[in-house]
């Protein structure tokens, strides 16, 4: 059975940093890309992140760039995103996905999603 569990959320002041984790069993997802999106309450989720299968390529939601970083360690199937300077707008869940192809990912698709970490900004 195929689970991804994001971590690494919470509560942090404006200008701060956190590092979320996302942590996938049950298969290994090497040759996938993963990415990380986001939904604030009230509003759809969108996407923030994509990084493919090998590293090489990432891709940001303008809103983030500059400010946060998606990376991979396919020898722990887990993806990160550090997240520097947030900004209350940034308060939302967080999810990550994977999926076999980099573009599905920037897209907003994935074959597989975790159930989210939440994150808040105080101003």
């Amino acid at each position: 059975q195929v689970q991804l569990v994001e971590s690494g959320g919470g509560l942090v002041q404006a200008g701060g940093s956190l590092r979320l984790s996302c942590a996938a069993s049950g298969r290994t997802f090497s040759s996938y890309a993963m990415g990380w999106f986001r939904q604030a309450p009230g509003k759809e989720r969108e996407f923030v992140a994509a990084i493919s299968w090998n590293g090489g390529r990432t891709y940001y939601t303008n809103s983030v760039k500059g400010r946060f970083t998606i990376s991979r360690d396919n020898a722990k199937n887990t993806v990160y995103l550090q997240m520097n300077s947030l900004k209350p707008e940034d308060t939302a869940d967080y999810y990550c996905a994977v999926d076999q192809s980099f573009g599905t990912v920037v897209v907003g698709g994935g074959d597989y999603w975790g159930q989210g970490t939440q994150v808040t900004v105080s101003s």
